[in-house]
């Protein structure tokens, strides 16, 4: 599987062995957009394709798009390992959210997940 941005719609994208076909969808609204391509070369065009077809749709018919990410999550953790975490946070002068992002883009660096 490999992964995909434009216009901050991040897109899987698989080869189908049995088609033949590299397909593609767009991951983290509600709505749908699928698209694929029988040639690895066109698969991101038409990925663009739709993306503006679909934002496109929506300016017609009044709709606010829908975006692929918030930017805002919820993560439930034992109280104790909380209370560690604003310590560490709070001794790095920052705040729990600041320093937890930090971190975040340190484990994301270098891998797989930083080219999207």
């Amino acid at each position: 599987m490999k992964t995909i941005e434009y216009k901050g719609y991040v897109a899987k994208i698989e080869f189908d062995d049995e088609d033949q076909i590299f397909v593609g969808e767009v991951i983290g609204i509600d709505d749908i957009i699928a698209f694929h391509s029988e040639n690895a070369k066109e698969i991101i065009p038409v990925f663009h394709n739709m993306v503006d077809g679909y934002l496109e749709t929506c300016k017609k018919r009044g709709l606010t798009p829908q975006k692929s990410f918030s930017g805002k999550f919820v993560v439930r953790i034992p109280p104790d390992l909380h209370a560690k975490l604003s310590v560490l946070a709070n001794s790095a002068n920052k705040s729990l959210n600041t320093w937890l992002e930090e971190l975040l883009r340190i484990s994301v660096k270098g891998s797989i997940l930083n080219k999207i």
